[in-house]
């Protein structure tokens, strides 16, 4: 079961800026691999997962909330999975976040 405890607190604030993601109107799918995904078809779905990100005006909002929640699935604010772990395992080490 996901920790809800680091999640923000449930004010239209908070998520706002979620309104204005570029990801919107996309298919889930492109930002969450399916089972067992692996090799270049993950990647490429990935590499276009990101451009999304990368083109998108609340990617800093979207990266700080995924790395601050530990979203633990998904393409958000243009990391992977594995991106995000990185930075969080760096940043407790170091005992603080970095987004950039």
């Amino acid at each position: 079961m996901t920790e809800v405890s680091r999640l923000p607190k449930p004010v239209a604030a908070s998520w706002e800026w979620q309104q204005q993601g570029a990801c919107r109107s996309l298919p889930t799918e492109m930002f969450f691999h399916p089972e067992n995904e692996r090799g270049p078809r993950r990647k490429a779905r990935e590499m276009a997962a990101k451009a999304v990100c990368n083109a998108c005006p609340v990617i800093a909002e979207c990266r700080a909330h995924a790395l601050a929640v530990q979203e633990p699935y998904g393409i958000w604010g243009g990391l992977s999975e594995e991106e995000r772990l990185e930075i969080i395992s760096r940043s407790t080490r170091r005992g603080m976040y970095s987004v950039s």
